[in-house]
């Protein structure tokens, strides 16, 4: 009985172990046939080295238009949300006291000017009788300093003059700068109030600023890239057409910010078009340079693993390999590989999900291979 009991447990585990072996080779080829992929070759290329990022559209400057004087709104010159070039007139407040003014101070400068001929006349005059002994000296110094009083009113009568010009000019408002007029906050009729109610907001958009922040391991590049000449940096806007647009970096903030570890930077872009909007959120790309020869494969040939990055290499006897690989940067649809990788070796685009390492793999055509589901 004992020998027969030893026989049975013999055969149990002779039948396991050839399972086992079996087990493999049915996993990579999937029943035994070769798996059908879509393969490329992995390029070497001058890449651009790109940084994304999110960013800020903002406006070059931002005015808000106020009164220099204080008055009745006569009148409103534009349209709310259009283009108004520098020194365009915008609002007319009531210039009648101003106008009232300005003639009060030329009659009061007319009167003080006639005054001080006279008084010049008289000092000439007390100067003459003073050198041929028929005057006094004191008359002679109380001409002279009438003469010198009323110059001295004469001077402050053409300031007065010069401000009530000022005033009255003030009374035409004016563009300071080119730009889109924003929505119009008092109308013609309503008392505005010298230096304190706001009329419009001019915000200059041709050119226009794109605000956004890098990790400071960026900063030394693009100080380099700014001393040689020029940091290109282009901005994507969502749902536009023509989506991209192109500037280059024009400032880099003085400091670091110790709580995130990142550098504010802004980008300049002329915008003719108008596609920039103050307040509308953009991708930002910035080119730090050129990485020469880079080896460079398409992206969805990428794949995510537990122990990071890897691609399937096909080898030349069609069997298929799990390589390791370090992404450094993508460009457009490829993935820029620094290590794991060498040009001209052949990588699985579409595919990988029924792979396994040493799988065999039979190469179809993008056309005739099923198409890749997506999430």
């Amino acid at each position: 009985m004992r020998k027969l009991l030893m026989m049975l447990l013999s055969a149990l585990a002779a039948a396991g172990c050839r399972g086992r072996e079996a087990a493999p080779g049915a996993a990579r080829g999937g029943g035994g046939g070769p798996v059908p992929v879509v393969t490329a070759a992995a390029l070497c290329r001058d890449v651009p080295v790109e940084v994304r990022t999110f960013g800020n559209v903002q406006p070059s400057t931002t005015v808000t238009i106020r009164p220099q004087v204080s008055g009745i709104l006569s009148a409103v010159h534009f349209n709310e949300g259009e283009h108004v070039e520098e020194g365009q007139l915008l609002c007319t407040i009531d210039a009648r006291p101003a106008e009232a003014a300005v003639r009060q101070a030329e009659a009061i400068l007319a009167r003080d000017q006639a005054l001080l001929a006279n008084a010049r006349k008289e000092s000439e005059r007390q100067a003459e009788l003073f050198k041929q002994g028929y005057a006094a000296a004191e008359a002679q110094d109380a001409a002279e300093a009438s003469a010198k009083a009323l110059a001295a009113a004469v001077q402050a009568g053409e300031a007065a003059l010069q401000s009530a010009r000022l005033q009255l000019e003030y009374c035409s408002i004016r563009a300071p700068s080119a730009g889109r007029t924003g929505r119009l906050m008092v109308h013609a009729g309503n008392l505005v109030k010298a230096d304190e109610t706001a009329l419009v907001t001019i915000n200059r958009i041709r050119p226009i600023d794109v605000l956004f922040s890098l990790p400071q391991q960026y900063l030394q590049a693009i100080r380099d890239g700014a001393a040689a000449g020029r940091v290109p940096v282009q901005a994507d806007v969502p749902g536009a057409a023509a989506s991209r647009a192109a500037g280059e970096l024009s400032v880099v903030d003085n400091a670091i910010d110790p709580a995130t570890g990142s550098v504010q930077l802004k980008a300049r872009f002329d915008n003719a078009d108008t596609r920039l909007w103050p307040g509308q959120f953009v991708t930002v790309v910035v080119t730090l340079g050129v990485r020469s020869n880079a080896v460079a494969v398409p992206s969805q040939a990428v794949q995510t693993g537990q122990e990071g990055l890897y691609v399937f290499v096909v080898k030349p006897d069609r069997t298929v390999e799990m390589r390791p690989i370090a992404v450094a940067s993508t460009y457009e649809d490829l993935s820029v590989v620094t290590q794991g990788l060498a040009a001209a070796e052949t990588v699985v685009l579409d595919g990988q999900q029924r792979l396994v390492p040493g799988a065999k793999v039979e190469v179809k055509t993008p056309a005739a291979s099923a198409p890749r589901s997506h999430p």
